[in-house]
């Protein structure tokens, strides 16, 4: 990579911090393209030449979010292991991505905007959904090898995994609470954990 592509990379990723800056302080609607470049320490052409639109800027924002989402390994059902085990692997794996802080940035400058502008949340919310479909596909075939009760496979996993973020995301994202302690996750699996399969194993 040469000395120009590295500059105009770094660049580019700092007019992407300073716009979730201003989107996050003060909103979608009234963040300027010249204030995200004097955040950046950038001209105002030069935001331009990578983000020809503020829309465009913040659908970058939204694909990062997704991007670290996307990144996460699924858990592949496993007919030969206790079911606890392999739910309790998946739900820390959430808790590990939910803890990250850029994440928690992305997604709060993401809410912040798409409340105001619902149009801009449909396709981020299409997208979250088909992330989550890891944990559905795994109930599934659970399911499928009569090891968890028929329920709607897409509404279990969205209910357990709403135990999960009632504890270690929309706390953080609405009031800005710490991340959860080492001691405190384990509690909060647990308690997932024994509350599905108390409903659901068969």
């Amino acid at each position: 990579m040469t000395a120009a592509l590295r500059l105009t990379d770094r660049k580019r990723e700092a007019i992407i911090q300073a716009a979730i800056v201003e989107f996050r302080a003060n909103g979608f609607d009234i963040t300027s393209m010249d204030k995200i470049a004097a955040t950046a320490g950038v001209s105002k052409r030069t935001v331009y030449n990578h983000f020809p639109s503020k829309e465009e800027l913040f659908a970058e924002i939204l694909n990062k979010l997704w991007t670290s989402i996307s990144a996460q390994p699924d858990t592949v059902y496993r007919n030969d292991l206790p079911l606890r085990g392999q739910l309790e692997e998946l739900l820390r794996a959430k808790l590990y991505l939910l803890a990250d802080n850029n994440l928690l940035d992305l997604a709060r400058v993401a809410i912040a905007a798409t409340i105001h502008s619902p149009e801009r949340a449909q396709d981020m919310v299409a997208r979250l959904g088909e992330r989550e479909e890891g944990l559905t596909v795994w109930i599934r075939e659970a399911q499928a090898d009569g090891r968890l009760k028929p329920v709607d496979p897409c509404f279990a996993a969205q209910q357990v995994q709403g135990l999960i973020k009632a504890f270690a995301f929309w706390p953080q994202i609405s009031m800005n609470q710490p991340a959860l302690s080492p001691e405190m996750q384990t509690t909060v699996v647990e308690s997932a954990l024994d509350m599905f399969l108390a409903c659901y194993q068969r």
